[in-house]
């Protein structure tokens, strides 16, 4: 047997800021991809996945038990298949932020669940909801608290917008340019981040008065502006919004940032060769980037790795 691909996905605007309710935007990022497989001779890692696939279908069972109008799935084939050798065959890094459970969890949706909400369909606000409370659920085995979009992003495979944790649509992004200077990257940390922690460390300072000011007024504010400059194609504000985000989040998220990269977040603000920013959870994992002039990013960043993810 072999599945169907689920891709990775990249939320290029509204990590933490999401959980509230800043505007999000994410993309299917088709570089990466997994599929649900069984093999006569399985490797060390298609042994693992079985394993932790085993583990998942019972949490499932229990959610389904729990929760018998969300979602029902056909455990017993999911059993069965998991019993006989099945496997996630992944190349989507884990915890890089670009959503390796998310694909995951979209494959088993995709292939057990029964009734389900399919992209054929006219996806109304009501069945984009509807999934994602559904992933969100599926997800939780792997992060203790998801949104449902990493999943949903790749089951579905199309940009989706998050107005709010109740307002999700659909929507279109502007055309890639492949012969344009401006352009979205990752940049490879090379350290593995954990969402978990990083999400506790964000909730803990949540408690905190200045913090939460300094989200609504400057984080969540430039947040939504990028989004909407992003969708409407106005480059100009897009970075000059960019850079007031990747400031704050510099200045108020620190944890989230892997020491050694402090430096050169600070030296894109200062020289305006390319803005850095949390990918995911951070920790970790990639980092996105934005530049004006690709080239240009490159010899500054010329010791690291970037991944191109849009051009324009």
């Amino acid at each position: 047997m072999k599945g169907p691909l689920f891709y990775s996905k990249i939320l290029l605007f509204g990590e933490y800021g999401i959980i509230r309710d800043s505007k999000g935007l994410s993309i299917p990022y088709n570089f990466y991809n997994g599929a649900l497989k069984k093999s006569e001779e399985p490797s060390a890692e298609a042994l693992s996945s079985n394993k932790s696939l085993r583990s998942y279908a019972s949490y499932l069972e229990v959610l389904q038990t729990q929760q018998p109008d969300l979602v029902t799935f056909d455990l017993e084939t999911l059993k069965n298949d998991v019993e006989t050798g099945m496997y996630f065959d992944s190349s989507i890094p884990q915890g890089y932020g670009v959503g390796s459970s998310g694909a995951l969890v979209a494959a088993i949706y995709d292939k057990y669940a029964a009734n389900k909400i399919t992209v054929l369909e006219n996806l109304t606000r009501e069945k984009l909801l509807q999934l994602k409370n559904i992933f969100s659920h599926m997800e939780s085995f792997f992060h203790g608290k998801s949104s449902g979009l990493d999943p949903l992003n790749s089951y579905l495979s199309i940009p989706i917008l998050i107005n709010s944790k109740d307002n999700i649509e659909a929507t279109g992004i502007p055309t890639q340019s492949f012969d344009g200077k401006g352009a979205v990257f990752l940049l490879d940390s090379g350290i593995v981040g954990e969402t978990a922690p990083m999400v506790n460390i964000f909730m803990e300072n949540l408690k905190d008065k200045g913090f939460r000011t300094m989200l609504k007024n400057q984080f969540v504010k430039y947040t939504d502006a990028c989004v909407e400059n992003f969708l409407h194609g106005d480059m100009k504000s897009l970075f000059t919004n960019t850079k007031k985000l990747s400031k704050v989040v510099l200045n108020n998220f620190k944890p989230m940032i892997p020491e050694q990269f402090h430096g050169i977040w600070q030296h894109g603000i200062d020289t305006n060769d390319y803005y850095l920013k949390l990918c995911g959870s951070g920790g970790g994992g990639y980092i996105l980037g934005f530049t004006e002039d690709l080239e240009r990013a490159k010899v500054s960043l010329k010791d690291y790795k970037l991944e191109v993810v849009y051009q324009f």
